[in-house]
């Protein structure tokens, strides 16, 4: 009898133990593309012949298209730019100045101690942005669709923005009714309204909106609730989202690779919050509004 609890309470003991063990090594790497879209008339397009818009769409595509792979396990999750050599002449990050300030780096997330770190370049200046994790206020459906192999099920929130969220700026008053009226005058194309007053700083003719609608599919076949880019807090893995102009969609899922990558966190950078980086932002915008609006005084003087 004692024989067989021993043996009884070892194979318990070792059942245990390699579920933890299990839990503990558990790996898997999602790859995703992201790509957003952006309507080049509300830039001026309409007034370009075909191969200056296919000339300017191409040099935007390494801006606006992109790839990452999703390293994640139970509780941490680090999220990365795949490295590919740039088309000669493609120049996507220069674009109007705003690809200066798009230089996002790894993005480390644990769900555990909600912990956020992100590596950001600015304008040439490394950041490490040091911060809670978020969460979006998650409205769960029941609607359900395929992605590969895995069935999702969809849940839909709405995220708020700040400075930073040039991947979602738009031409100040770009809505359907003013690119009518835009269309009517095309003198307009260089102008906008602010403060009631007309002005031909790019400055000020670009905003970001307070908030986007998003749409999330994630998958309880792999129940860990992370998610690409900083989403996440969903009862499975996300494989495909849709924040307004931008879709992130999940090509490949590879679980427990023979080779398991570490999940470093991003230490490169001077260290700020969230809301001190956007103070910077905003400052660095600022600035760049008095450099233009002097510009343009001085041009009228002349």
């Amino acid at each position: 009898m004692k024989t067989s609890f021993l043996k009884f309470t070892l194979t318990l003991v070792v059942v245990c133990f390699s579920a933890i063990s299990f839990a503990q090594e558990f790996q898997g790497k999602a790859y995703y593309q992201s790509k957003t879209t952006m309507d080049l008339g509300e830039w001026g397009g309409r007034e370009m012949s075909p191969e200056q818009r296919k000339r300017i769409e191409d040099r935007m595509k390494s801006f606006l298209e992109k790839e990452y792979v999703l390293t994640f396990n139970k509780t941490e999750s680090i999220y990365k730019e795949e490295e590919k050599l740039e088309a000669p002449g493609a120049g996507g990050r220069g674009w109007g100045g705003f690809g200066s300030m798009d230089g996002g780096g790894p993005q480390y997330k644990n769900v555990q101690t909600k912990q956020l770190l992100q590596n950001q370049e600015f304008f040439g200046k490394q950041f490490l942005i040091k911060d809670d994790l978020k969460n979006l206020e998650w409205k769960m459906g029941t609607e359900t669709k395929q992605i590969g192999q895995y069935t999702c099920f969809k849940a839909t929130a709405t995220k708020p923005l700040d400075k930073t969220d040039f991947m979602n700026m738009r031409r100040r008053g770009g809505d359907d009714d003013k690119k009518e009226e835009r269309k009517k005058d095309s003198s307009d194309a260089n102008t906008s309204k602010v403060d009631g007053t007309e002005s031909d700083n790019p400055m000020d003719q670009v905003e970001i909106p307070e908030s986007i609608e998003v749409v999330a599919w994630y998958t309880p076949q792999i129940p860990v609730n992370q998610g690409p880019d900083d989403y996440w807090g969903l009862p499975g893995l996300i494989l495909e989202v849709k924040a307004d102009r931008t879709i992130i969609l999940c090509t490949k899922i590879v679980l427990n690779p023979e080779v398991k990558d570490s999940i470093d966190k991003p230490e490169k950078g001077e260290e700020v919050t969230q809301a001190e980086y956007t103070a910077i932002i905003t400052k660095k915008m600022e600035e760049m509004r008095e450099m233009y609006g002097g510009r343009n005084r001085g041009g009228r003087r002349n």
